[in-house]
């Protein structure tokens, strides 16, 4: 079996850069065909991932190999969609910031971002996580005045990567 490197997926790829698809330029007689686009969505984790001598791959992580001949431990989705396989999408980035770049969690009740409702003050409390610690930011009358501090802290600790769960 062959390593994965940049010729080896140079050799079975083209990039569509419009797309951020990969598309095969060879053919293995069952389900593959040269022209067809690399890979199936993965239902529950939505990244595409593309089979390769017998293994996995996710298509963002072959695609940032691609261009850019290396694989770092973390690659973030900057928009957060994990369909979006354009390079210019794709950034290395560590554990931590691309944890800031996260959409808002589905079991969120307040809407927002970093504020949840604290019942023994009868408050929203703000909260924001930098470097795997948790920052209380104190708590407010309204979840919008909790949001307007969390947003404001996030921009500050953040920077780039800030992701109010909104976009």
């Amino acid at each position: 079996m062959r390593d994965l490197t940049v010729d080896l997926l140079k050799h079975l790829f083209d990039y569509d850069k419009e797309t951020g698809n990969l598309i095969w330029k060879v053919s293995n007689s069952h389900s593959q065909k040269i022209g067809d686009i690399a890979g199936s969505l993965h239902q529950r984790l939505g990244y595409v991932q593309i089979g390769i001598n017998s293994k996995r791959y996710y298509a963002h992580r072959l695609i940032f190999l691609y261009h850019k001949g290396y694989l770092p431990k973390t690659l973030d989705h900057i928009n957060g969609d994990r369909g979006d396989n354009r390079i210019e999408n794709l950034r290395a980035v560590t554990a931590s910031q691309n944890q800031h770049n996260r959409k808002i969690n589905s079991n969120n009740t307040s809407g927002y971002k970093g504020v949840s409702y604290y019942a023994r003050t009868n408050k929203w409390c703000a909260k924001i996580r930098l470097e795997n610690k948790r920052i209380n930011l104190g708590y407010y009358k309204t979840p919008e005045e909790a949001d307007a501090v969390v947003r404001k802290a996030r921009e500050e600790l953040h920077g780039g990567f800030a992701n109010h769960g909104d976009e």
